[in-house]
């Protein structure tokens, strides 16, 4: 069990070297490179995926470790569905079983599971499994771990849509009053604080239809590492290249824009 008391986690703060201030309060993440990975090591594409699985855990142990309030994951969007069959079919029987294994995990760490993304259109057993670790991390405390499963940001924005039409419709809410505020929270990531901070692993320089509303000032931190090397080594130098930049949000000083209301 990973100590998360306050001391634990300043002192983890500590031995990473840069101002508790400078730490990002939320973090994304584009998990990419698996296949690649696998292909590089001569095995198949779904070894590459099993690898990956067990870097997520890394990575939310150190996340939780160090104190981060928010960490989001790129699972699998709705245009991954575009794959072949059998390799969809794999992952959905992973991530099956991923999320009813690592529920101790959660518990360990106090962690609470969200799901972005559109569960109806998830497998039965993906479904059950998903709500179950939801229902049971519900009442940590601790760290939001948000996994982006069947997920797209046009889509998440589109959905928020139609939330606020609806209410509108019925006379709930007035059409010209809806803010910023209001399509926040209509969001999948209703009451998270938004990213500070996007690691895309691959080398990769896109968003690939990601958080497309919850960015909006985020840095962004690309790595050439595949995911399934992407440990707690190279997320802790992320969180350090974080700590290097000056954000101005669009000013002159570091603060956040008054318009952004989950910060």
């Amino acid at each position: 069990m990973t100590d998360l008391s306050p001391k634990a986690i300043a002192q983890a703060r500590a031995e990473l070297g840069v101002p508790v201030e400078r730490l990002p309060r939320s973090v994304a993440i584009i998990m990419d490179g698996n296949g690649r990975w696998a292909r590089r090591q001569g095995l198949p594409r779904v070894a590459g995926h099993q690898e990956g699985a067990k870097n997520v855990l890394r990575i939310i142990t150190e996340a939780a470790r160090l104190g981060i309030e928010a960490l989001t994951l790129y699972s699998f969007s709705i245009e991954n569905w575009n794959r072949p069959a059998a390799a969809v079919n794999a992952l959905m029987h992973l991530y099956a079983q991923y999320l009813g294994h690592e529920r101790p995990t959660l518990v360990a760490n106090n962690i609470r599971l969200r799901h972005l993304g559109r569960r109806a259109s998830l497998p039965v057993p993906v479904q059950r499994e998903l709500d179950e670790s939801v229902r049971i991390s519900s009442v940590h405390t601790g760290m939001y771990l948000c996994l982006a499963l069947n997920y797209g940001g046009r889509a998440e924005i589109t959905d928020a849509v139609r939330r606020l039409a609806a209410r509108a419709a019925q006379g709930e809410i007035d059409p010209a009053a809806i803010d910023e505020a209001d399509i926040s929270a209509a969001l999948d990531s209703a009451g998270i604080p938004d990213p500070d901070l996007l690691i895309r692993t691959s080398g990769e320089w896109r968003l690939s239809n990601f958080l497309l509303w919850q960015l909006s000032y985020a840095e962004f931190y690309v790595s050439d590492l595949y995911w399934p090397e992407f440990g707690p080594e190279a997320f802790r130098q992320a969180l350090i290249a974080h700590a290097g930049r000056h954000r101005r949000f669009g000013g002159l000083e570091d603060a956040p824009p008054a318009a952004e209301s989950t910060r």
